[in-house]
């Protein structure tokens, strides 16, 4: 073995290592938060993949950080976005301007069901410790995914977010054109506490934040009330994200079900329905998955890593191998979260243009189980930009970067679940 192999393995340990102790550092017993300061609770989707991540070295945390994350699903079947676990200060908004009754305090909101997938996957790596805690969370899995096909399905069978913050990409440009039909009068003062934690050039605007802070109080106005809050809503579009990692949760589900002997009644009807409607995401005009202002069947005309989920959640899409290309030709650092190309590119701040490691997962292992040969490249520049430049939120996808958020736990799960391991 020569000098430079010893080196490239000495360097993979020492960040195997690094990556278990952020986990390890940002445990709050049962749940994990994405990082100290910036994000101090449970979020629904970095805890999902930080599951992912204790499941490399910790079977029984990973199943306590999903099982944590259920304890706090309301009787509609929704799980919210956030769980506030314990009082801190020093994050806004707070339980008191969400003002929600579930079981533990939380946000109103949901968020990418991808803990439906990672599930099974967890069944799958360990079925004698799995099989029964998997039985146990099969039935809530379930009423969530009947939560969203109920309440967040349109007219065309796309699944829909009433919040940039549900979808998970907050400021994409995706909500731009609905979020410009928000007047948010009455918003009143309030002190913002990220921009205390992160450079203000990395986050959203102003903008952005008024009207975030304006959906939240007209849903608690209603009592986070589901039918209440689907009539006039402003803020209605149709999300890549949100559909396809359901889409995928659903599948996976399906199969973990029947091979577990549970009741999978009705699975193979929602999932053929998502399949259905995935069509309605496909821009014609663009030739690519998109999301659209479902108020007026606009299109938002983004090619952003949410388009690229299509292969995640098991479709063939073809047609997506050359803009992927286009993509990465474009941006050295993984698949960025909107394309350079796009005149409202920007390769810093938050979801309009920076690449994530989490997004780069799902895009590559979806790629490369659909048979696209670029989904190896995807997890070979991630590998690279983290090797580089650390376990940080996410990156200049130009250059590399380190932005956002440091010792994330999502960056560092995706390090030991599939960005670190050899292809």
């Amino acid at each position: 073995m020569n000098t430079e192999t010893l080196a490239a393995e000495a360097a993979v340990s020492e960040r195997n290592a690094e990556a278990r102790a952020i986990l390890t550092a940002n445990d709050r017993g049962g749940y994990t938060v994405p990082t100290a300061g910036l994000y101090p609770y449970q979020w629904n989707w970095d805890s999902a993949f930080a599951a992912l991540g204790f499941a490399q070295f910790d079977m029984t945390r990973a199943w306590a950080e999903i099982e944590t994350l259920f304890s706090g699903q309301w009787d509609s079947g929704m799980v919210p976005h956030i769980l506030f676990h314990k009082p801190d200060p020093g994050y806004f908004p707070g339980p008191d301007v969400w003002g929600c009754s579930g079981p533990i305090a939380s946000s109103g909101i949901t968020q990418p069901p991808v803990a439906l997938s990672f599930a099974t996957r967890l069944l799958a790596a360990d079925p004698a410790l799995g099989a029964a805690k998997f039985a146990a969370l099969y039935p809530k899995m379930r009423k969530w995914a009947d939560w969203f096909l109920r309440w967040r399905r349109d007219e065309k069978g796309a699944i829909f977010v009433i919040h940039p913050w549900e979808s998970g990409r907050d400021n994409a440009p995706d909500w731009d054109n609905a979020m410009d039909a928000i007047d948010p009068q009455g918003v009143g003062h309030y002190e913002r506490r990220d921009t205390q934690h992160v450079d203000a050039s990395m986050r959203p605007t102003k903008y952005d934040y008024d009207r975030y802070i304006w959906l939240v109080k007209r849903a608690k106005a209603l009592g986070w009330d589901d039918a209440l809050m689907a009539q006039d809503n402003p803020f209605r579009v149709a999300d890549p994200t949100m559909h396809f990692t359901l889409m995928r949760g659903v599948r996976d589900l399906l199969a973990a079900g029947a091979a577990q002997g549970l009741d999978v009644d009705g699975l193979a009807d929602q999932l053929a329905a998502l399949e259905s409607g995935a069509e309605a995401l496909f821009n014609p005009g663009m030739g690519y998955y998109d999301s659209y202002n479902c108020a007026n069947g606009i299109w938002s005309n983004a090619l952003s890593n949410a388009s690229f989920l299509c292969w995640f959640g098991g479709l063939k899409a073809p047609q997506m191998e050359a803009h992927l290309a286009r993509v990465l030709d474009a941006a050295p650092y993984g698949v960025p979260s909107l394309a350079p190309f796009d005149p409202r590119f920007d390769a810093k701040r938050y979801w309009r243009g920076p690449t994530w490691a989490m997004m780069n997962m799902m895009i590559g292992e979806g790629a490369s189980e659909q048979g696209v040969a670029l989904g190896e490249e995807v997890r070979a520049r991630t590998r690279e930009v983290i090797g580089k430049y650390g376990f940080v939120e996410y990156f200049d996808p130009m250059t590399g970067a380190a932005a956002g958020g440091k010792a994330f736990t999502w960056t560092a799960a995706v390090w030991l679940a599939w960005a670190g391991q050899e292809g």
